[in-house]
């Protein structure tokens, strides 16, 4: 049997990681400023981490939710607490697809519509509805396109209004800062007046912070920075430090009745474990702070880079923007320079997201990799 072949795949194999070190088959080391699309918040093989999961693989991995599973109660009493999001209840899943998949169908339920309004170049996975909710006509099937879906630009309140005001929208959705669509977020001003509509019109808000979220902007969330409160809110990448884990934050003015979400792996034992480690180490190594003090770093370094038009984001969610398509320029990075970066539908822009225990010396390595490689790039 072969492997379904929808990857184009870089010519590595990773055998070894220790923080924001991967190690190949070949014993060549890469800086990692990827993390995988966001999904290494505390390190590779955090020590920590791996005691934690270890301990609870000797005791249960999985069984589920038929069951009491303390340890769920556990993850959310600490991420409440450390998110600052103490008022809402936890649906636990496996991935940030399925985390919107729940919220959007929770929506529907709440309010009995189904129209979703989402943005351009928006993405929020490729399951059923969170792919008709996603700005990418390749990757939408004639099954997908069933749903009730109008995509708008960010900061256009009158369009906006214009389309809840129809009474037949059941949700927005919207992430905070954009991650494939490349790093666009929208104004403070908008979110808060994409709050107030929502509430006028009885539509749920939902926001989705799977890649923004657990401190990868120096705030626990993104939208905290806009000073707004969802009614929904999705959660996934950063949440287990690479095991599947997703969630979905309700607000307590939604009722849940039994059976309207399920999910036979969500919430098992060894992600939940996983889970409650990467909040330990977030706050006890305060890591949304040096996600803020990186930030300002890489800001201030980034500058001596002449060719560099602007970098978009906020903490360590950045994205370098040029006016070339920078393809070239990321191969050479990881083929030549052995530093892994991502890429975005905007083909001028480099992805940024290493994970949150960054230092400055890996920043210094990535200006001074970036100034060669483009200096050779022009060469040729």
């Amino acid at each position: 049997m072969n492997l379904f072949n929808v990857y184009p795949l870089f010519d590595v194999t990773p055998v070894k990681g220790l923080d924001c070190i991967i190690t190949d088959d070949k014993g060549i080391e890469y800086l990692d400023l990827y993390g995988g699309h966001a999904v290494i918040s505390v390190g590779h093989t955090h020590p920590e981490y791996v005691a934690k999961l270890k301990d609870q693989l000797d005791h249960l991995a999985f069984y589920s939710n038929a069951i009491q599973n303390p340890i769920q109660e556990e993850l959310a009493t600490k991420l409440g607490k450390l998110s600052d999001c103490e008022e809402y209840d936890l649906f636990l899943c496996s991935s940030g697809a399925e985390a919107n998949e729940n919220a959007l169908k929770l929506a529907s339920f709440v309010n009995g519509k189904s129209r979703v309004i989402a943005f351009k170049n928006s993405f929020h996975g490729r399951t059923s509805a969170a792919v008709a909710v996603t700005d990418n006509e390749k990757i939408n099937a004639p099954l997908n396109k069933q749903q009730k879906v109008t995509f708008l630009p960010f900061d256009d309140v009158v369009a906006l209004e214009n389309e809840l005001k129809k009474g037949d929208v059941s949700s927005v959705i919207i992430e905070s800062i954009q991650g494939v669509g490349g790093l666009d977020q929208a104004s403070t001003a908008f979110f808060q007046a994409l709050e107030h509509l929502c509430k006028t019109y009885d539509v749920v808000l939902i926001l989705d912070e799977v890649q923004a979220g657990y401190g990868r902007t120096g705030k626990f969330f993104g939208f905290q920075h806009h000073n707004i409160k969802p009614d929904i809110i999705t959660i996934a990448k950063g949440m287990g430090n690479g095991f599947p884990i997703g969630g979905v934050l309700i607000g307590n003015h939604i009722a849940a009745v039994y059976g309207m979400l399920g999910t036979t792996f969500g919430g098992n034992h060894l992600s939940c474990a996983a889970g409650i480690a990467v909040l330990d180490i977030i706050e006890k190594e305060k890591l949304m702070d040096n996600a803020i003090a990186i930030s300002a770093y890489f800001q201030e370094q980034i500058k001596s880079v002449p060719e560099v038009v602007q970098v978009k984001g906020r903490g360590l969610m950045l994205g370098v923007e040029f006016d070339f398509d920078v393809s070239a320029l990321r191969k050479k990075l990881i083929l030549e320079k052995y530093i892994f970066t991502g890429s975005a539908s905007n083909k001028h822009l480099l992805r940024i997201l290493p994970p949150l225990t960054i230092k400055k010396e890996a920043i210094d390595t990535f200006i001074k990799a970036l100034k060669e490689s483009l200096a050779e790039l022009r060469y040729y």
